[in-house]
C-alpha cells in the first residue's frame, strides 16, 4: 500500500487525536467513537482469553453500547465498555439454579484520559442513565445466557485506571 507513518502524531492523547480529525475532515461518528484499547477486547477479559469469552464479552458490550446511542447518551459519555470476570455467580434459569459469569459495565467522563469520574456526574442525564443500565442488565441477562450477573463501576482515576488491566 506504500503508506508512510507520522511518528509525531504517536505522542498525541486521544482528545488531541480528536481535534486532528475533525480538522481533516474525517466523519463525526469516526472521531467520536469511544476510545479502544490497543489490546482489543482481550484486555477486557480478566483472566484466561479463550474465543468463548471473546465472543461472550463481544455480545455483552454490543447491548450496552447500542442502549447508550438508542437512547441518545452515547456522545455524552467519553468512554464506555464492558469487561468479563473470571467469577461465576449463582442465577437463576426457569426453576433451577445456574452458575454464570460477572460482568461489569463502566461508563467514565472525562477531557483527556488522565484523570475520569465515572458516568453520570449530573442529574440532567441520571434518571435516562440509569434506565439504559437497567434495560442493558436485562438485555444482558437474558440474551447472553453464560452471564448471570451484570455490576456498574463507579471508580475514579485515580485511584483506578479507565480500563481494568
Amino acid at each position: 500500500m506504500n503508506l508512510k507513518l507520522l511518528e509525531p502524531l504517536r505522542s498525541l492523547f486521544k482528545d488531541q487525536v480528536r481535534k486532528v480529525g475533525i480538522n481533516m475532515g474525517i466523519p463525526f461518528e469516526l472521531i467520536n467513537r469511544h476510545p479502544f484499547p490497543g489490546p482489543g477486547l482481550a484486555i477486557r477479559i480478566i483472566g484466561k482469553i479463550t474465543k468463548e469469552k471473546v465472543g461472550i464479552l463481544q455480545r455483552i458490550d454490543h447491548i450496552f453500547i447500542e442502549e447508550l446511542k438508542k437512547n441518545g447518551i452515547y456522545d455524552n459519555i467519553w468512554q464506555a465498555f464492558a469487561v468479563l470476570l473470571p467469577i461465576k455467580s449463582v442465577g437463576i434459569v426457569g426453576d433451577g439454579r445456574s452458575y454464570g459469569y460477572i460482568c461489569s459495565l463502566r461508563a467514565i467522563t472525562s477531557n483527556d484520559g488522565m484523570t475520569a469520574d465515572f458516568f453520570p456526574m449530573d442529574t440532567e442525564f441520571m434518571s435516562m442513565f440509569w434506565n439504559v443500565l437497567s434495560t442493558a442488565s436485562r438485555k444482558i441477562v437474558n440474551e447472553v445466557s453464560e452471564i448471570s450477573r451484570v455490576v456498574y463501576d463507579i471508580t475514579s482515576k485515580p485511584p483506578a485506571t479507565i480500563e481494568w488491566e
